[in-house]
């Protein structure tokens, strides 16, 4: 397949947990390398020997998370909210030259279902600031229903990309539909606390309405 800017090799750290895991399966069935993060590197292993069973002819590893993110071309952050900064600190020098693709979401238990935005403005704002000009971070896959990435059909939800380099927002895009979502320009980075807040307003109609997988769809543009 052709790949995206010579996207070959995507780091998903945190990949052990419903989101990472749940994209890693659509990127390696889009033919994309995957290497698998985790703060422990048997665990990063274990996780991607579970999906190399169910994609056998899938290019999966697993690794440490400073490993896994020196070994991509881009990286994936999918960790909670209170592992962001020590992550990022951790994996820092291996960032250097890259994009980093931030899905954090600001939730404070116990009320996950009430906007709490960081001081900085929005958690990729500040992961923006930990990591410094070398690094450019771009935000996306907040409001996705983790839940359900180990399927691999197009969902009924759209997925919002912002970040402060159109090059770099189209990058994610591309690759945001080659993973089977709508995927959209929002903006610059700041602009990520609207995403970031809206995973609190999906969980709160979650609760109120009864269901599970409260999503967004962009409608209006051809």
């Amino acid at each position: 397949m052709e790949k995206d800017q010579n996207i070959s090799k995507i780091s998903i750290i945190g990949g052990t947990g419903a989101l990472g895991s749940g994209l890693a399966k659509r990127w390696a069935l889009a033919g994309y390398q995957i290497i698998i993060g985790s703060r422990k590197d048997d665990k990063a292993l274990e996780a991607a020997a579970v999906l190399r069973q169910q994609l056998p002819a899938a290019e999966i590893s697993g690794l440490e998370n400073l490993a896994a993110a020196q070994a991509g071309d881009i990286v994936v952050l999918t960790v909670p909210f209170a592992h962001q900064r020590p992550t990022l600190e951790r994996i820092r020098p291996a960032l250097v030259g890259k994009i980093l693709v931030d899905t954090t979401v600001p939730l404070v238990p116990p009320k996950v279902a009430r906007v709490q935005l960081p001081e900085e403005g929005s958690a990729a704002v500040r992961a923006q600031q930990i990591l410094g000009a070398e690094v450019e971070v771009v935000s996306a896959f907040q409001n996705v229903a983790a839940d359900l990435m180990a399927s691999d059909k197009e969902l009924a939800c759209d997925v919002l990309v912002a970040g402060d380099r159109l090059e770099s927002r189209q990058l994610v895009i591309d690759l945001a539909r080659k993973a089977n979502f709508h995927a959209w320009h929002a903006g610059p980075l700041a602009n990520s606390a609207a995403m970031e807040a809206l995973t609190s307003v999906l969980i709160f109609m979650n609760n109120r309405y009864g269901c599970d997988h409260a999503g967004i769809r962009i409608t209006g543009i051809d």
